[in-house]
């Protein structure tokens, strides 16, 4: 393993710190570059994006797919969490906060856009972090690769309709077309050019420049993580400084929701009989979220400053320690799972 993956929090959290310090500094720089957009896209988040998404869909291996019925337990407890369970208790935690515990402390419309944060984020689940969470609970990596294929598949045509159904039932009316553009941009698109790159290379034959090439990409992914992160952070250093308060109040469900996912995926691991090897990556895949596209599809739909996006970087705030919570807990309870 690395050294970014052995220090990620670290890093994260240096990335933080900078983005809030130069927002504040220079916040002139930041806002020239939340002008760069197009189709209410921010050109500048998307590039860092794509950096960051890109080389993990390159890992994506669909041929994996053909191996799903060795060990189907595992893939539909994933799917299961990931689709049935995770988007809507994400839904019914943010309204219920939101609407009913935090009603007399944010006005309506910033609360509807701190709800929808939260349900992008729910909607997304890991495609790409989840590739670091298996590697440190020792996890099965061509299973991890044959959940993380079907579950892109899915996000493909699931993402925008699960995510606009629940965004209506919010009373948060959203733009169809800046929603698919999205899925198009940060999932179709980077899977598309990560299957075709894969297979380009593999047709060398002997593997090893498949291996060289994601080698050579590693540091341009690991910059687009931190790039967006500082932009990120930066673009809402004034919130974060002035409203503190705000950053707890969004951080409390999510906080609730990540937790309480994982207790109900890992105990139905345990209740289903998985391998530990397949266990830690199901759970991590269905507790973790795609923040790179929530993040991105909550500037398209509602802007740079708005409170979506703040709940989404928070989503980010949140999830890098937690996640590594979590890591060290599926390694301590190694002992409650067979050993496949």
């Amino acid at each position: 393993m690395g050294i970014f993956e052995r220090y990620l929090s670290l890093w994260v959290g240096l990335g933080i710190v900078a983005g809030v310090a130069l927002g504040s500094l220079v916040p002139g720089l930041f806002g020239a570059i939340a002008d760069i957009e197009f189709a209410h896209v921010n050109l500048v988040v998307a590039v860092l994006i794509w950096v960051m998404i890109y080389p993990m869909m390159v890992q994506i291996d669909f041929s994996a797919i053909k191996n799903v019925g060795k060990k189907p337990k595992g893939l539909m407890l994933t799917l299961v969490i990931n689709w049935l369970i995770k988007p809507f208790t994400m839904a019914a935690l943010g309204w219920l906060f939101f609407r009913v515990f935090f009603a007399g402390w944010v006005d309506p419309e910033t609360a509807g856009e701190y709800i929808a944060g939260m349900i992008l984020l729910g909607v997304a689940p890991c495609t790409a972090m989840v590739f670091v969470w298996s590697q440190l609970t020792k996890g099965d990596p061509n299973y991890t690769l044959v959940q993380v294929s079907v579950n892109d598949i899915i996000m493909v045509f699931a993402f925008a309709p699960i995510a606009a159904f629940l965004l209506g039932v919010s009373d948060i009316q959203v733009p169809w077309q800046t929603l698919l553009l999205s899925v198009v941009l940060y999932v179709l698109l980077p899977l598309l050019a990560g299957v075709w790159t894969r297979h380009r290379l593999e047709l060398k034959g002997d593997g090893t420049g498949l291996e060289q090439w994601l080698q050579r990409l590693r540091p341009w992914s690991m910059l687009g993580l931190l790039g967006t992160v500082v932009l990120l952070f930066g673009f809402q250093a004034p919130t974060l400084l002035e409203q503190p308060q705000t950053i707890v109040l969004i951080a409390i469900p999510l906080l609730i929701q990540t937790y309480g996912i994982f207790i109900i995926a890992y105990g139905a691991a345990r209740w289903l009989r998985l391998p530990h090897n397949v266990a830690g990556p199901a759970c991590m895949i269905g507790t973790s979220n795609f923040f790179e596209l929530a993040v991105a599809v909550a500037i398209s739909l509602f802007g740079l400053h708005s409170g979506a996006a703040l709940a989404t970087v928070v989503g980010v705030l949140v999830e890098v320690p937690v996640m590594l919570s979590l890591v060290a807990l599926v390694n301590r309870t190694q002992h409650w799972f067979s050993h496949a």
